[in-house]
């Protein structure tokens, strides 16, 4: 099979997956914010929750009900931050997914991507990392919300923890998009062959 990638190209399409796969298992992770309600272990991502309470009507009492999931609504995310967080997330994650399948393609197909084509790639990849890095750094206006408050022993607030941690999966989206924005941003300079001038 002809490839249309140079071999830094290669490393490139490569670290491009890595780099898309590592932001958006992340963000799909509801990993973000770690603490405890009620003596059990909760967290958080940008849509999704683990561990919450629940009122159980044979007790008359308030449970912790310990399983994963989505809100049930996008608006019972619980602040207008993490919304926003989860669509410019989402879509950062997007354009990183497009990107590396596309590079993968290149290593199969000639003439696919060309240099023009990668630094356009790189470009997009840019964008996508920077909107990844925007809904990272919007995540900590959310921690003043009732739910996390709940969670972090009342005393968080706006970029203050309080008595919860960050968690494996907000790292994991981070440096996934900081790779792609500085990382594969620069490879991608150099992963197309230059095109042939045909005579015609």
């Amino acid at each position: 099979m002809a490839s249309s990638l140079t071999c830094t190209g290669v490393i490139w399409a490569l670290l491009s997956m890595l780099c898309a796969a590592a932001s958006c298992v992340g963000f799909f992770m509801p990993y973000w914010l770690l603490g405890t309600q009620m003596d059990k272990p909760v967290s958080f991502g940008t849509f999704r929750r683990c561990s919450y309470p629940v009122r159980d009507e044979e007790r008359q009492a308030t449970v912790m009900l310990e399983q994963c999931g989505r809100y049930a609504s996008f608006h019972g995310i619980p602040s207008l931050e993490w919304r926003i967080c989860t669509v410019v997330t989402g879509v950062g994650c997007g354009l990183l997914l497009l990107v590396a399948l596309t590079a993968l393609m290149g290593c199969c197909i000639s003439d696919l991507i060309s240099r023009t084509i990668g630094r356009v790639a790189g470009g997009i990849q840019f964008v996508g990392g920077l909107l990844i890095g925007s809904g990272c750094a919007l995540y900590p206006l959310g921690w003043d919300s009732e739910e996390v408050q709940q969670t972090c022993n009342n005393s968080s607030d706006q970029f203050q923890l309080g008595s919860c941690q960050i968690g494996w999966a907000y790292y994991c989206t981070g440096a996934g998009a900081a790779a792609a924005m500085l990382l594969c941003t620069w490879l991608s300079c150099f992963a197309g062959k230059k095109q042939k001038q045909y005579p015609y």
